[in-house]
């Protein structure tokens, strides 16, 4: 688990993502993917709740192994959870691609939230067969 305070901290949840997704034996590209995706909810924290944590690990998911990833805080809260997944679509100086980009990236996000409680968002990468 990565404290998520500041800037610096995303860089560490990302080499968490990126380290553990390399040994899982993840191509070049999905690697890339994951620590994209974690970086962009690790920003997420910093930039609407202050702080929060970013979890990296291997978990059974929906009968198979795969890299999830979760964040939490508790922050503000999404007001609109379906809004905030739409391209383009931001309550604050952000493009409003950083959730729906990371949904992109992975295999799966769930994203729970209510206002003034926080949100967490899950997402997962299945693990290659290979590995």
């Amino acid at each position: 688990m990565v404290n998520i305070r500041q800037p610096d901290d995303i860089v560490a949840a990302r080499k968490a993502g990126h380290q553990l997704a390399l040994d899982l034996g993840f191509s070049l590209t999905d690697v890339t993917m994951i620590a994209t995706a974690i970086s962009e909810v690790a920003r997420n924290i910093t930039s609407y709740a202050g702080h929060g944590e970013v979890s990296v690990a291997v978990q059974d998911r929906e009968g198979r192994k795969a890299l999830v990833v979760r964040a939490e805080d508790d922050g503000p809260g999404i007001a609109d959870i379906d809004r905030a997944m739409e391209d383009g679509y931001s309550t604050g100086r952000g493009l409003g691609l950083g959730l729906p980009g990371a949904r992109r990236l992975m295999d799966r996000m769930i994203v729970q939230s209510a206002l003034g409680r926080g949100t967490v968002i899950e997402m997962w990468k299945w693990v290659p067969s290979r590995a």
